[in-house]
């Protein structure tokens, strides 16, 4: 490190050049990402995924969420004239799309006990992205042919989400640029408290656009090697800041340190190398480890992450040990200068050894097992917590906002019909079935336990392969409905392909396809924490040059994790305080790829 700082220092012109030139690439870089990622979320092999994947080449739709088109009437409203009309109309302002209800079906599952509410589910073609669906022809097409008296809403998960991201002044949803920007103002609230001195706050949030941009650079040559996936963007914007700004605190506090105990610049800069940027490679190895750990997980697209979100620690190491040693060494003292605030608001004290850091040490220090047992029983509780995190996908009900999508939802939840509607399972039936064989297995989904109804649509056969559209009892997310999946799959299906003689019987659906990606990822999640564990123990030990720190390191880590989960889980899987701060109710599960 000392040979690497003094290398720094003599070239600082030439490093500071080349990562501004670089930098400038990145910047262009990062405008060529757009059309080169992977939105596609596949899971291979997943015999609920395969089935729908063949189910949408044949029938040309149903790989997005349904459209669930909500009509409310103050009488039966199937006897409304215009109605069926209504739903044909506003499915043909989606070319390629089919729909689902009572009018094709005649089955009841479509209407409330009181016939005065009914949904259809359009299926739309297209395939599943990361850019919000446009739902305003559907808009339009349903409020141009709705019948006198009847209420209609276009609701479903598209258009939830879409409600629930949107602006507070009905403008687009917000960008990972934005979503960075807003990252780093925060990071600039807290640089100000932390160091005080402009050109101290400055550094930290230059090292992190350095690394964010030049990381670009390395993911877009990189997409010309392999897919990576669109999920990379957000982390490099978001982990790139963090990650960036903590190894940049970690030099700056090391060189202000040294200049404050009388060091001039060049042993500064050189101790601040020898402590400062070793911990730096240390603590990039192990992100970069936990980042990498992902490729052990059977789906492409997050092996993907695992392989480009390598390149985030990477790249801030590197911008952390030549780029910010050569700023440091440039401005020297005056690193110190231009003062925003006063030093007692920022330190405490004049002298640092009288700060409230110092006497927290000392307090721990003299009183070591209250302090211990004070942390064991606060992480315990956690711990207590963390171990009931439940994976799964967002429900309809979680969902916040406002709007006619919200509304049309709670017209369906008003009228007893369920939050299935919104996420279906479709029962792929291959081979020669005729449409009474069909409506058989939708009598038998019927009487399945956790299904609230199935039927056979018309509008979904074709070359020798048909769909039994079945509605779970609760949301499609829900935890309950993870017993259905089981049920269907161990007991129903099997059932039916024996009834129907040659036939095959898949259970798919967005259920289903979502409870074999959180199989996926969770049944290798205790090899992926192996794997951190186990790395991250053989770089801390070469670097500790010790067995018990690196064990007690990585024990701490693994606590540290299961009480994060723990936080998580109680704010807003159990909702103590989620609600009464952010309006969110207990959202029962927590989205499958937080935990990751």
């Amino acid at each position: 490190m000392t040979r690497l700082a003094h290398y720094v220092t003599h070239h600082r012109r030439i490093v500071i050049g080349v990562w501004i030139a670089l930098t400038a690439f990145g910047a262009f870089s990062a405008g060529q990402l757009a059309d080169r990622w992977l939105e596609e979320f596949s899971n291979p092999g997943a015999s609920g995924y395969e089935a729908d994947q063949r189910a949408v080449a044949k029938l040309g739709n149903g790989e997005l969420f349904p459209y669930v088109i909500a009509l409310r009437a103050d009488e039966d409203v199937t006897k409304v004239p215009g109605v069926e009309e209504a739903i044909e109309k506003t499915a043909a302002a989606n070319p390629g799309s089919r729909v689902s209800s009572f009018f094709n079906t005649g089955d009841d599952v479509y209407i409330s006990d009181d016939r005065k509410v009914t949904f259809a589910n359009l299926y739309a073609a297209g395939q599943i992205t990361l850019e919000p669906v446009d739902l305003a022809p559907t808009k339009q097409a349903l409020a141009a042919s709705l019948p006198e008296g009847v209420d209609g809403y276009v609701t479903g998960i598209d258009a939830l989400y879409a409600e629930s991201s949107e602006t507070a002044d009905g403008g687009e949803p917000v960008s990972v640029l934005v979503e960075a920007t807003i990252g780093g103002l925060g990071a600039l609230v807290i640089l100000l408290f932390t160091f005080g001195t402009l050109p101290a706050i400055a550094m930290p949030l230059l090292i992190a656009i350095a690394s964010i941009l030049n990381t670009f650079s390395l993911i877009w040559a990189l997409t010309y090697v392999t897919d990576v996936s669109v999920v990379v963007q957000f982390l490099v914007a978001l982990v790139g800041l963090g990650v960036a700004i903590d190894y940049a605190l970690l030099m700056i506090f090391r060189f202000r340190e040294e200049l404050r105990h009388g060091a001039d610049r060049d042993t500064a800069i050189v101790e601040t190398m020898r402590h400062g940027g070793r911990s730096v490679i240390v603590s990039g190895s192990t992100v970069a480890v936990g980042l990498l750990s992902m490729i052990i997980v059977p789906v492409p697209f997050i092996r993907s992450i695992g392989i480009g979100g390598v390149l985030i620690p990477a790249v801030s190491v590197l911008a952390a040990i030549t780029l910010l040693p050569a700023l440091l060494y440039t401005l020297g003292p005056r690193i110190n200068s231009v003062r925003v605030l006063p030093r007692r608001l920022v330190e405490g004290s004049d002298d640092p050894e009288k700060g409230f850091w110092n006497r927290w040490a000392h307090l721990v220090v003299r009183r070591p097992l209250p302090v211990a047992a004070a942390g064991l029983a606060i992480v315990a509780a956690l711990l207590f917590y963390g171990v009931q995190l439940n994976a799964g996908d967002v429900q309809a009900k979680d969902l916040p906002g406002g709007g006619p999508a919200h509304e049309g939802a709670q017209v369906l939840r008003d009228a007893g019909i369920t939050d299935g509607a919104h996420k279906p399972f479709q029962v792929v039936v291959e081979g020669a079935a005729t449409p009474e064989q069909l409506e058989r297995v939708a009598s038998r989904l019927d009487e399945t336990e956790g299904i609230a109804g199935a039927a056979a649509p018309p509008t979904a056969r074709a070359d020798g392969l048909a769909l039994v559209e079945a509605f779970s009892t609760t949301d499609g997310s829900s935890r309950e409905t993870k017993t259905t999946i089981t049920r269907l799959k161990e007991d129903v299906a099997p059932a039916a392909e024996s009834e129907l003689a040659g036939a095959q019987v898949t259970v798919a659906g967005l259920p289903t396809s979502e409870g074999e990606f959180i199989d996926a990822v969770y049944r290798n999640f205790p090899f992926v924490l192996l794997f951190v564990v186990l790395l991250t123990y053989v770089l801390l030990m070469r670097a500790f040059k010790s067995v018990l720190l690196p064990l007690k390191a990585v024990l701490l880590n693994l606590v540290s994790l299961g009480a994060a989960y723990g936080i998580i889980v109680f704010i807003f899987q159990k909702g103590h305080g989620a609600e009464e701060i952010w309006n969110v109710p207990a959202t029962d599960s927590i989205i499958v790829w937080i935990p990751l």
